[in-house]
């Protein structure tokens, strides 16, 4: 029997000073899908307890894979039956209805707060059983093995690693009083539920970067009236300053080992990319030009650095190996490129990308063929990064006059809003895998 449970979970809800929401702050709204998704029917589990569950796990499931546009998720109002076992499936009806795969589950009562969850995928077609688990938590759990489930059938139906259970970090901007802002950096699970408000200040936050490892973030935080990196401990909200120097100190990124962050600096006189080694605290400066060097990214072996840089006279991306120093300009299309953020294949490379029509979108390049895809048709979009399986770009844009956060796979055939209810959202970061 496989157990799900994330004690980083747990651990977030003692973060000290933080504030769980009532509600979803996020809430996505698919804008364009593929023209013909696969049918997928997720039939409401059974449930032989006495009282009623915290959550709806067919029905997170269901939303979990519609939100991806690859699927069409049958209505339960729409279904002529509710099998919970093997043989209570009629596929004839299933067939009728034109669903290509069934998933069925049930839930039951186990030893003390425990809740034992069986589910099944089927091919209806073939008629066939693709995929049975059974998997365990607490009430408090549910949400967690909901998204667990959608992984393993999204992997079963793609072939590709579900990220239905990792995380997003983002900052909100919300105005009150007169002109007073407050910010917030926010956790949340990937489709925006259970949001966490990490840290809560008047001053500008940005820029979060997870660690490798999941268990803690970097940040700019201008709490002090000048900008420093912080590190935040996710498990006890411990929070540590990296040293701070005159000037600029910003763009922390991780190195994969997660024992360097690259930054940026300005002590020098001028913007550039260092190396900091948190165990001996040495600090390597890396790239030496009059030209503004900036926003920093590790590739996923560690071997080099991606970063954005105006030395050729316009922001283009660059990669430097640390070994020998070599540098070589990475992207040329397009009047400005920036942000540059790598798959964990280190193939394809996620920017902005601004063309002749002057409008900064969302492009994805692949490193292998140099070819360059424009991936949205929104404007002043920003802050891209990467879901952990490669599959989905989030980045920061606008809606009307409020910031939100768009959505939009590599290939660029499905994309989606999250709308935030209350304030601006803006420098999204996405977890790696957390178990």
């Amino acid at each position: 029997m496989k157990k799900v449970f994330h004690l980083w979970i747990v651990s977030c809800v003692l973060l000290l000073s933080s504030v769980v929401s009532a509600e979803s702050d996020l809430a996505i709204e698919i804008t364009q899908g593929i023209d013909e998704p696969t049918p997928v029917a997720i039939v409401p589990f059974a449930w032989s307890g006495s009282s009623a569950l915290k959550e709806n796990i067919a029905q997170i499931v269901s939303a979990d894979l519609g939100r991806t546009g690859l699927f069409s998720m049958m209505d339960p109002t729409t279904m002529l039956s509710f099998p919970t076992q093997q043989d209570q499936i009629y596929y004839r009806d299933w067939r009728l209805s034109k669903t290509e795969f069934l998933v069925i589950g049930r839930q039951i009562p186990a030893e003390g707060t425990q809740i034992k969850v069986e589910f099944e995928l089927y091919d209806v077609l073939k008629e066939q059983r693709l995929l049975s688990e059974r998997v365990s938590g607490t009430q408090d759990n549910l949400r967690d093995i909901a998204h667990y489930i959608s992984d393993m059938i999204y992997q079963k139906l793609t072939g590709i690693r579900g990220a239905f259970s990792t995380r997003i970090v983002y900052v909100t901007a919300q105005q009150y009083g007169e002109g007073k802002v407050s910010y917030r950096l926010k956790m949340a699970d990937s489709d925006g539920a259970r949001p966490i408000t990490i840290r809560q200040q008047s001053e500008p936050l940005m820029s979060p970067a997870w660690a490798r490892d999941g268990s803690k973030l970097a940040y700019v935080s201008f709490e002090s009236g000048r900008p420093a990196i912080y590190i935040q401990y996710l498990a006890t909200g411990k929070r540590e300053k990296v040293q701070s120097f005159r000037g600029l100190n910003g763009a922390p990124a991780w190195s994969p080992d997660g024992n360097k962050l690259a930054i940026v600096l300005s002590k020098d006189g001028n913007p550039e990319v260092y190396v900091l080694d948190l165990r001996s605290r040495s600090l390597a400066r890396i790239t030496h030009h009059y030209g503004i060097d900036t926003e920093p990214s590790w590739s996923p072996d560690g071997q080099s650095i991606i970063f954005t840089s105006d030395r050729g006279g316009q922001p283009q991306i660059y990669r430097l190996q640390l070994a020998t120093r070599q540098l070589e300009r990475v992207t040329y299309e397009g009047n400005y490129n920036s942000r540059g953020r790598l798959t964990h294949d280190g193939r394809f490379l996620a920017m902005v990308h601004r063309g002749d029509d002057n409008v900064f979108r969302i492009a994805v390049q692949d490193l292998k063929t140099g070819r360059l895809d424009t991936l949205t048709d929104t404007y002043l979009d920003e802050s891209p990064t990467i879901a952990p399986n490669g599959s989905i770009i989030l980045y920061a844009t606008q809606k009307g006059v409020k910031g939100v956060l768009g959505g939009v796979t590599l290939d660029g055939n499905v994309r989606f809003i999250l709308p935030a209810t209350s304030g601006d959202v803006r420098e999204p970061a996405w977890s790696p895998y957390l178990q």
